[in-house]
């Protein structure tokens, strides 16, 4: 780590299901001592100055031994009882690792914690669920788990489930497809508006997102989302959407991806300048301002460009935005303050 390297908070990525993963299949891998297979892990979180995030929990459907999961069993709704197992595996995992690290890494339930992580210099972990088919319509495990920690929570992930539905990841393609939030849906908001629970637009189809603007009290956040303007994936935000933010004084976090940045939406294509990657947070400046837009990388769920590469590049896309004329208080908006700031923003 550079003596002028800028502190990250990163709004999402996956390494909690990376290493359930690999428990379940009996495989070592060490995110204190650092593994190669992961994108973020502890040493290279401080070669990139990685200060915390929301670590989220996605539930994969069950798979057979030995047999890879097709895309397609991907988007198979899941059962709720099978999904909060698989939920409460992955937040002991995180439990685990806070206790073995001697505080390196810190479980965080606020903004607050968050900064005092920071200050002692550890991993400042925040809870966050990818996809609520581990909650229940009668929304008592929604409060066991955020009696938990969990602080953020994306009704879908790209399928659908009680609460709503999520958009494919054809490319091209728009996110307005299918129906939005259901009855349970619109409820679930308003629960997590209550308790102070982070709604993560991410994975929502188009008028699944108008309906959470529609229903929600708190600024609208969209923690790894890019511009479809750019980069035609239905992941990704319109123009309209982007507006919507705005009004509401919410945030976007740029997602690493290669299929949501790259102009031909190719996936497997990690040949992606940093260039690429500002374009993206240049236009979200343009629509949301310099308090509305931050970093949600996807680390460890999806693939991501050559010159970022894992956790540790990070501070390669500082420089980068350094290149293109951004201040520092900019800057440091983007890496950590505005995410620390719209967790306030919600009650968190």
């Amino acid at each position: 780590m550079t003596d002028n390297a800028v502190p990250i908070f990163d709004g999402h990525n996956d390494t909690l299901l990376r290493l359930d993963m690999a428990r379940r299949s009996n495989k070592t891998i060490s995110f204190l001592k650092g593994d190669k297979s992961l994108h973020i892990d502890f040493p290279k979180a401080q070669a990139g100055a990685l200060a915390g995030g929301l670590f989220a929990i996605f539930v994969p459907p069950p798979q057979e031994p030995g047999k890879p999961l097709e895309f397609s069993q991907m988007q198979q709704e899941l059962d709720q009882g099978y999904a909060l197992n698989q939920t409460l595996s992955m937040m002991a995992g995180a439990f685990r690792l806070a206790r073995q690290s001697k505080a390196r890494v810190q479980i965080c339930r606020s903004s607050l914690e968050i900064k005092m992580a920071m200050e002692d210099g550890a991993v400042a972990l925040m809870l966050h669920i990818e996809g609520a088919e581990a909650i229940d319509a009668d929304f008592d495990a929604l409060e066991v788990l955020y009696a938990a920690g969990l602080r953020s929570l994306g009704p879908v992930w790209s399928r659908s489930n009680i609460f709503g539905h999520g958009v494919p990841f054809n490319f091209p393609g728009s996110p307005d497809h299918g129906p939005g939030l259901t009855d349970a849906g619109k409820e679930l908001v308003r629960e997590c508006n209550k308790l102070g629970i982070l709604i993560d637009l991410s994975h929502l189809n188009e008028q699944g997102f108008w309906d959470v603007n529609s229903v929600s009290t708190k600024p609208l956040v969209a923690t790894h989302s890019n511009v479809h303007a750019l980069c035609e994936s239905p992941r990704n935000l319109t123009n309209d959407q982007l507006t919507a933010i705005a009004e509401s004084k919410g945030l976007v976090g740029l997602n690493y991806a290669v299929g949501f940045l790259r102009s031909d939406g190719d996936k497997f294509n990690r040949d992606v300048s940093l260039d690429r990657m500002v374009d993206h947070i240049a236009y979200l400046l343009d629509y949301l301002g310099e308090d509305g837009v931050a970093l949600g990388s996807d680390f460890d769920g999806a693939m991501v460009p050559n010159q970022i590469n894992d956790v540790s590049g990070n501070q390669a896309l500082i420089a980068q935005m350094r290149a293109r004329d951004f201040g520092d208080d900019l800057i440091e908006k983007i890496a950590y303050r505005n995410w620390i700031s719209m967790l306030e923003k919600t009650g968190i």
